[in-house]
């Protein structure tokens, strides 16, 4: 995608090496949290920093170009190769610190796993800190998330304490799933020793900051994912399928929560990660990926820029209006016998009038689903289940043969690397 005119771009990645390069030493670059005239903000190297970030290690240049200054990650794992790479294109890193939740059978309460735990963590931290594109530490990601130990706190507060005495340089924090003043009266009393709150939150950001009044955190904080409308809070089919958004409804919602859950609270806000700056499956491949798998990139991509920069891209990604299936919407509650014949149609345009090319596919629904971002396997395409395909956003697909859920995908580019995708859930039931 041509995100910047070619002026723009040398300008663009011209900032981007002197910054790389303004800091050519092995020393780390010092971090702190500080409050002035009542608002909280991040001064690094002496400057105020405020995040626009990404969540993901990939696609750097991008980033860059639509204006982004730091990149999340949820473990330390590959951490000095992600350090190098950021620090290669002037950008920096909240590192994860890998917590096991308890949902996945860890136990709180087991004084050895949590020392073993801490001491694994220390030696991360004792390895990466003095890289100079280190920003602050993310011990543990939604800790909280179907949780009933709050021990789990003494063990963040532990970890925070042990980071302030090993690295003075980096801030430390810890992300919670969504806020409430349970959490926030636990983090207040046993995780005191963290430097400011992060936050996950999707379809809840416009109204994060009173959220975060009434769960009763008076410090500052940082959003450390923001995205779509969530799976879990999205309409659902009478067979538990969620209704994803498609491309140009989540551009529409990223840029409105932007503007009134973080640019209209810079007082405590100390930044943003948006999610997913690459693409992963949850639930669907495109739901929470900025990114196809193929690397071409979305509408919210265009948003993203826009709120960075104040500028909009060169060439914009198409704009799809709708998806319908035998002329029915995906809150139609769509059911399909075996083996017919339907429409299926695409409404599409391009802002510069590109010429427009369409894949299709049909996937089943996966069958066993992830929780909390956890790796979830991509399901298989059925084969052999489009005719009549005349590039005109509208093709035959013939329904599979087997009873049970699926979706149908369309993806329509633009041939500058650009993408507009929409699926819809339909139900296969037998004769």
């Amino acid at each position: 995608m041509k995100i910047f005119k070619p002026a723009y771009l040398s300008i663009a990645f011209a900032f981007a090496f002197f910054i790389s390069h303004a800091q050519t030493s092995d020393q780390p670059v010092k971090t702190i949290v500080q409050q002035q005239n009542n608002n909280w903000q991040l001064v690094r190297n002496g400057r105020p920093y405020f995040v626009k970030g990404a969540g993901g290690s990939g696609h750097l240049k991008q980033l860059v170009a639509c204006g982004g200054n730091s990149i999340r990650t949820w473990d330390s794992k590959d951490g000095g190769k992600i350090l190098d790479s950021a620090q290669k294109y002037g950008l920096t890193v909240l590192m994860g610190l890998h917590v096991t939740p308890e949902r996945h059978g860890f136990s709180y309460d087991d004084a050895t796993a949590v020392k073993k735990q801490f001491e694994q963590i220390k030696g991360e931290v004792l390895r990466l800190k003095d890289y100079p594109a280190l920003l602050a530490w993310g011990i543990g990601n939604e800790l909280n998330l179907d949780y009933k130990n709050p021990k789990v706190w003494n063990a963040v507060n532990d970890i925070a304490v042990m980071i302030h005495e090993v690295d003075p340089n980096h801030p430390a924090t810890t992300v919670l799933a969504g806020i409430n003043k349970r959490e926030v009266d636990y983090i207040k009393a046993a995780g005191r020793n963290i430097d400011f709150l992060s936050v996950n939150t999707y379809g809840g950001l416009a109204t994060l900051p009173k959220e975060i009044i009434t769960a009763g955190w008076d410090g500052p904080y940082m959003v450390t994912e923001w995205g779509p409308t969530g799976h879990w809070e999205c309409l659902q089919t009478p067979w538990k399928s969620s209704i994803e958004e498609t491309s140009s409804e989540k551009a529409a919602v990223y840029k409105t929560r932007y503007e009134y859950g973080v640019e209209k609270d810079k007082a405590t806000c100390m930044g943003s990660y948006v999610f997913l700056w690459g693409q992963k499956q949850e639930r669907t491949p495109t739901w929470y990926g900025l990114f196809t798998e193929a690397g071409e990139e979305s509408e919210v991509i265009n948003v993203i820029q826009y709120l960075w920069t104040g500028r909009w891209p060169a060439n914009k990604a198409p704009h799809m209006y709708s998806l319908q299936l035998n002329k029915e919407k995906a809150t139609d509650n769509i059911y399909v016998k075996p083996g017919v014949s339907l429409p299926v149609t695409a409404t599409v345009t391009d802002p510069e009038n590109d010429k427009l090319i369409y894949r299709w596919e049909i996937l089943p629904e996966p069958v066993n689903l992830s929780q909390g971002g956890d790796h979830e396997d991509s399901p298989s395409p059925v084969k052999n289940a489009f005719t009549n395909n005349r590039n005109n956003g509208t093709v035959t697909m013939r329904a599979p043969s087997k009873a049970g859920a699926y979706r149908v995908f369309v993806y329509a580019t633009d041939g500058h690397n650009n993408v507009a995708t929409a699926n819809m859930p339909f139900y296969i039931k037998g004769e």
